[in-house]
């Protein structure tokens, strides 16, 4: 089972969600870059379980840098980093051994590994690795600014309750900051509440929801990235479906563009003060898997939680017989809501190789 994304900058993800702890190791982070791990504990906050509307386990998320470091700087070493598991419920996943959840992983990786995979709170494969993920790209994300290079995130849409989305020409900064400091992450409060309002129903009922994050990219130089397999929609859709519920990406308008026009979805360019800009940015920042001046946009799609109270059809895997299911343990009622840091840190992670 490999974790490990990177090519320059390698980064690995380790651990399991009812493990003694989870943890990433950074190799190739140059020396020099200094982490603030107060900022670092911000950010992890915003991932971290416990608020409303999440799950109930109580997890602080607290980030131990066991190598990497001296005296707050970079120095060269592969950088580690651990998160302990404090509040792990193992026994509320007994019965999965048997009957394997739908939406879930468990049934194929019950196959690929013989029965030997760790089912308590989905493994390797549970949103907890998230965490580590978080970590890292926390960590880069404080490099990038200080290269005038800013990354943000807001839900775009939750249970079809649409937020403001960014303006894809002039997203700044600020509405990051914004974003970030908001719970449920949106531009407009309004829709926040009616985002939550729309989730608490659902969780009434047994059921859950899904949703959209909408990122950003500000300050990239024109010229990032490489054609055919290796431009900035591969490495950040790789990184992006890493993260556990991610069913589907788009860049600029996406899907949308299938029914524009040529005309209506190209990009004009002009010339401001001596400097080529675009007067659009229907493409999202990358044309032919290069960034091209303009902020780079994307949305990320997130399925409904798969672990819910209503009744579901499984199977028993040891009489092979036919069975009912009710999910036991503590799960979020829409994973999206705290999946906006996520979105963040994969794409931080994904551009380390370009912009480091």
């Amino acid at each position: 089972m490999s974790s490990t994304i990177g090519e320059k900058i390698r980064v690995s993800i380790f651990g399991q969600s009812h493990g003694e702890a989870i943890g990433a190791v950074v190799d190739g982070l140059q020396a020099g870059e200094k982490i603030d791990e107060e900022a670092l504990a911000a950010f992890m906050a915003r991932r971290a379980p416990g608020k409303v509307l999440s799950t109930a386990r109580r997890e602080q998320d607290r980030v131990r840098i066991l190598s990497g470091l001296a005296h707050g700087v970079t120095c060269g070493a592969p950088l580690a980093l651990v998160i302990e598991n404090t509040d792990q419920h193992s026994a509320d996943y007994d019965l999965l051994r048997r009957l394997p959840r739908p939406g879930h992983a468990d049934y194929p990786a019950h196959v690929k590994w013989q029965g030997m995979n760790d089912v308590r709170g989905g493994g390797h494969f549970s949103a907890r690795l998230t965490a580590p993920l978080c970590a890292v790209g926390g960590i880069l994300m404080q490099i990038y600014e200080r290269r005038g290079i800013f990354i943000g995130a807001h839900l775009a849409s939750v249970c079809g309750v649409k937020d403001t989305p960014f303006d894809p020409m002039n997203v700044t900064a600020d509405d990051f900051a914004l974003c970030a400091s908001r719970y449920p992450a949106v531009m407009n409060q309004a829709a926040g509440e009616e985002m939550m309002r729309a989730v608490a129903a659902l969780q009434q009922q047994g059921n859950s929801g899904g949703g959209v994050v909408e990122c950003a990219v500000l300050g990239l130089p024109v010229g990032l990235g490489s054609p055919i397999f290796d431009g900035l929609e591969n490495r950040i859709a790789k990184a992006v479906f890493g993260i556990p519920a991610v069913k589907g990406i788009e860049f600029g308008e996406g899907f949308s563009a299938a029914g524009m026009t040529g005309f209506e979805n190209n990009d004009p360019y002009t010339v401001r003060d001596g400097r080529i800009e675009l007067l659009s940015n229907h493409a999202g920042g990358i044309l032919g898997g290069l960034s091209n001046g303009a902020p780079l946009v994307f949305r990320a799609a997130f399925k409904p939680t798969p672990s819910i109270a209503a009744e579901q059809r499984t199977v028993d895997l040891k009489t092979m017989e036919p069975a009912n299911l009710r999910v036991g343990g503590r799960h979020d009622p829409c994973v999206a809501l705290r999946a906006v840091p996520c979105v963040e840190a994969a794409c931080a992670v994904a551009l380390c190789d370009e912009i480091l």
